[in-house]
C-alpha cells in the first residue's frame, strides 16, 4: 500500500475514544506491567512467538500451499493487515499497537485449506457445537497456546480478545464470559477492533484479486466489468501506457487499496464528529459502528466481493481443490474420533482430559483443536500417514 493516506492529514497523540493501557480491562490472570512497552505491545510480541501464528506460513487463503509460492498464506495477509490497520489507526487517532496486535491475531484460529477446511471441519462437528475459525482463534490465545508456566493460553488484554472475536452466537457469547458481554448486550467493540475488521476485508479483497490474475483463474476482461477495478486500471494505463503488464497490475490493486483506505479514514473521521464519543466505553454503548465507509465506495466493495465469490471462489480448479481439501479432514476427524490412539501423544493427553470432563464432545472438541492446528502440507502429510500403508509414520 505504498503512497496510501499521504495526503491524509496525521492526528497528533491518540484520541480519547481511543483504547489505552490507562483503561484497559486487564488480562485474565493478572501480571505485572511490562517494563519497556505498552500491554498492547506485549499482546502483540506473544502473538508473534507463539506456535499458532508460526503455522500461518503454511496455511492458505485460496490457493493450497503446494501450488505456489508467491501466493498469499494466512501469515503475509495477517502482516498485510496489520499494515493497512496501523495506517488507518494512525490516522484517526487510535491505538497502533493494539490495531495490530488484533491483526495478527484474528487468523490464527484457521484451519488448514481455507474456508473449504474450515466449512468441512463444521459440518464435522454438527453435532458437537460445531466449529467457527473465529471463536477458535480466540480458543488458541486463551487455552490452546502452552508457552507460559504461570496460565495457559497467551493471557491477552480484553481488547485484544474482544478484537479477535469478531462475530458470535448468543449461546457462545454466554459461555465466554466479559468478552462476550457486548454480543449480549448488543454493544460495539473498540474502534480498533472495527477497523481491524475492514482493514481484513480490504486486504483479502484486494489481493485474492492479485492472486487469482497470478494464477489465470480471472482475467482483466473480466474484472474491467467492475467500477471498483475498471476506474483504476484505466487512470493507470493512461498515466503508464507502456507499463508491463504485471507492474499495471500492481498499480492498479495499489490504488484500489488507497482509494478504499482513503475512503475509510475519512468516512470515520466524519462518523466520529457526528457521535463525537468522550471515550472508548462511550464507542461501546453506541448503536452503530463508527468505521466504515461512505455508501458508495460500500457498493463498489460489494460489487469486487460478488465478482470474486463467483469467478474466482467458485471457478472449477478451486472447487477441485477445495473437494480434495475438504475430503482429507473429514476422513481425518472420522478416524481420531473412532481411534484417539491414532494421535500423537501430546494430543492423546488433551483428548483424554476434554473426554473426561465433557465425554464425546470433549473428545470431537479435541480433535477439531488437532486438526485446526494444522498447516496444509501437514494435513496432508498426515491422511498419508493414518491411510496409505506405503506411508510410515
Amino acid at each position: 500500500m505504498t503512497g496510501a493516506l499521504e495526503s491524509l492529514p496525521q492526528v497528533s497523540g491518540p484520541a480519547a475514544y481511543a483504547a489505552s493501557d490507562a483503561a484497559s480491562r486487564g488480562r485474565r490472570f493478572e501480571e505485572g506491567r511490562p517494563s519497556y512497552r505498552s500491554e498492547f505491545q506485549r499482546d502483540r510480541d506473544r502473538i508473534i512467538h507463539s506456535a499458532a501464528f508460526r503455522r500461518l506460513e503454511y496455511k492458505t487463503q485460496v490457493f493450497v500451499n503446494h501450488e505456489g509460492d508467491l501466493f498469499r498464506t494466512r501469515l503475509t495477509h495477517s502482516i498485510e493487515v496489520a499494515q493497512i490497520g496501523r495506517s488507518i489507526a494512525r490516522a484517526l487517532g487510535l491505538n497502533e499497537d493494539l490495531t495490530e496486535a488484533i491483526a495478527l491475531a484474528h487468523d490464527l484460529g484457521h484451519t488448514p485449506f481455507g474456508h473449504a477446511g474450515q466449512d468441512a471441519l463444521n459440518e464435522c462437528m454438527k453435532d458437537y457445537d460445531g466449529f467457527e475459525h473465529n471463536l477458535q482463534s480466540l480458543r488458541v490465545v486463551d487455552q490452546l497456546e502452552a508457552k507460559y508456566a504461570d496460565f495457559p493460553g497467551l493471557n491477552l488484554t480484553f481488547e485484544t480478545r474482544e478484537g479477535i472475536l469478531k462475530h458470535c452466537s448468543m449461546a457462545h457469547a454466554r459461555e465466554l464470559g466479559e468478552v462476550g458481554e457486548r454480543f449480549i448486550k448488543k454493544q460495539q467493540p473498540s474502534l480498533e477492533a472495527q477497523l481491524t475488521n475492514l482493514a481484513d476485508e480490504i486486504a483479502y479483497n484486494n489481493h485474492d484479486v492479485d492472486d487469482g490474475l497470478r494464477a489465470g483463474l480471472i482475467h482483466i476482461d473480466e474484472l474491467r466489468e467492475i467500477r471498483l477495478f475498471n476506474d483504476q486500471y484505466e487512470a493507470v494505463c493512461r498515466r503508464y501506457p507502456d507499463l508491463a503488464d504485471r507492474r499495471t497490475i500492481h498499480e492498479t490493486i495499489r490504488r484500489m487499496i488507497n482509494l478504499l483506505v482513503v475512503d475509510l479514514v475519512e468516512t470515520s473521521q466524519s462518523n466520529i464528529r457526528a457521535a463525537n464519543p468522550a471515550s472508548i466505553d462511550a464507542v461501546r454503548h453506541l448503536e452503530h459502528p463508527l468505521i466504515g465507509f461512505s455508501e458508495g465506495v460500500r457498493e463498489a466493495n460489494l460489487e469486487l466481493k460478488r465478482f470474486l465469490r463467483t469467478h474466482l471462489y467458485r471457478h472449477y480448479r478451486v472447487h477441485r481443490m477445495s473437494a480434495k481439501a475438504k475430503r482429507v479432514i473429514k476422513e481425518l476427524f472420522a478416524a481420531f474420533m473412532e481411534d484417539p490412539r491414532l494421535l500423537p501423544p501430546e494430543h492423546q493427553d488433551h483428548t483424554r482430559l476434554l473426554e473426561a470432563d465433557q465425554g464425546l464432545s470433549g473428545r470431537a472438541r479435541a480433535v477439531a483443536d488437532y486438526i485446526a492446528g494444522m498447516t496444509d502440507r501437514y494435513a496432508i502429510a498426515e491422511n498419508r500417514r493414518i491411510f496409505d500403508p506405503a506411508t510410515t509414520s
